[in-house]
């Protein structure tokens, strides 16, 4: 585990012989701002490799998952295969969940955990950086790059809310049970193999809505399911709005929620979106 600036890294092992300048996978530990351990993985993807440090203007797309995923889940790998095709691939385990340390706080210093990989792709070399949040994760990316310093070229957010508190569909009254309760964080951590904060968040952090307007002029995304059984259509709606002309909306039609609703044809299109925003840049 890397016990020095936020975003350093310790790779869990050197790099095979037998693997080529096509695929040259890593796994490290990153370490917050706040001091938190976070697993993720780097994989080049299918074009021209260049090494490790060296500036590239190959981008990279940086993978958000949503809450109760980690970067070994067989959807969030399927994502960042079929990303792979278009750009290097960054995916981590947000604080709380997998390998990583701490516990979660749905979203709240989940930004901290984005920063570290998003650090850990320009240490790699790319100058070139997307995001691309599920969920939980899709509230992650959207308020990381209303950052001053967040240095990302393109952002998608995929089922995410706009605002928080929303409990107005019973997949979220569930999952305000989950993070609320005692039994309910116990569920949480034994059936879910999530570690949720006990804690209330203190200060509130800026909503989806609030940080959108200030995301311009990077490119932001919105892919929405009009079948979504978290959040309905005024969510994404609402954060195309506050984005006053800077974001595009695909409405799918018969998506359920998040990373298990997307079909490989749309996460290729979202793949193509994102290595082109981020190619075109700021």
């Amino acid at each position: 585990m890397s016990t020095g600036r936020a975003g350093q890294t310790a790779d869990s092992g050197d790099v095979p012989k037998a693997e080529t300048k096509h695929r040259y996978p890593r796994r490290a530990f990153l370490r917050t701002a706040d001091g938190v351990s976070i697993d993720a993985a780097y994989e080049p993807g299918t074009a021209v490799y260049d090494p490790p440090g060296a500036e590239s203007d190959h981008p990279v797309i940086v993978v958000a998952h949503g809450f109760t995923g980690d970067l070994d889940r067989p959807h969030v790998r399927r994502i960042a295969r079929s990303f792979s095709h278009f750009a290097a691939v960054i995916t981590f385990s947000f604080r709380g969940h997998g390998a990583s340390g701490g516990h979660s706080t749905v979203g709240d210093k989940e930004v901290l955990d984005l920063a570290a990989a998003v650090a850990w792709a320009r240490e790699l070399g790319h100058r070139r950086i997307a995001t691309a949040g599920f969920s939980m994760g899709g509230s992650v990316v959207v308020r990381h790059a209303a950052l001053p310093d967040a240095g990302v070229d393109a952002v998608a957010t995929v089922s995410g809310p706009a605002r928080w508190y929303y409990r107005g569909t019973a997949a979220m009254r569930r999952l305000h049970w989950v993070v609320l309760r005692p039994a309910g964080r116990l569920v949480g951590r034994l059936a879910l193999r999530t570690r949720i904060h006990h804690r209330d968040w203190d200060p509130v952090p800026p909503s989806p809505v609030e940080s959108a307007p200030l995301i311009a002029p990077v490119p932001l995304l919105v892919v929405h399911g009009d079948s979504a059984p978290y959040f309905p259509l005024d969510h994404p709606r609402s954060l195309v709005e506050a984005a006053g002309g800077h974001a595009e909306f695909w409405l799918e039609e018969g998506m359920g929620h998040a990373e298990n609703a997307v079909d490989e044809a749309l996460a290729r299109r979202l793949g193509t979106w994102l290595a082109d925003a981020a190619r075109r840049g700021r």
